[in-house]
């Protein structure tokens, strides 16, 4: 059995997102936190989170929402962050 189709209308067009640098700061507050309660023992490579603050700021760090939301489930922050 078919189904009677509905008028399709065109697609419209998504307009781009916003850069991260243009958004309210306020998001990097529970990773600041989480930081400080993990204590000085927690090793950082510091060249590593200047690149990715750089490709941040310029807009040409992958941002792939599957990908970051995998990451939070699999770290146990899933619910934690933000709150």
């Amino acid at each position: 059995m078919r189904r009677p189709s509905a008028a399709l209308a065109p697609a419209e067009k998504i307009a781009p997102s916003t850069k991260v640098g243009d958004q309210a700061r306020e998001a990097e507050a529970p990773v600041a936190s989480s930081a400080l309660a993990a204590g000085r023992d927690v090793p950082v490579d510091h060249d590593r989170v200047a690149e990715i603050r750089k490709a941040l700021e310029t807009g040409t760090y992958p941002l792939i929402p599957t990908e970051i939301a995998d990451a939070l489930i699999a770290s146990g922050l899933y619910g934690k962050v933000g709150k």
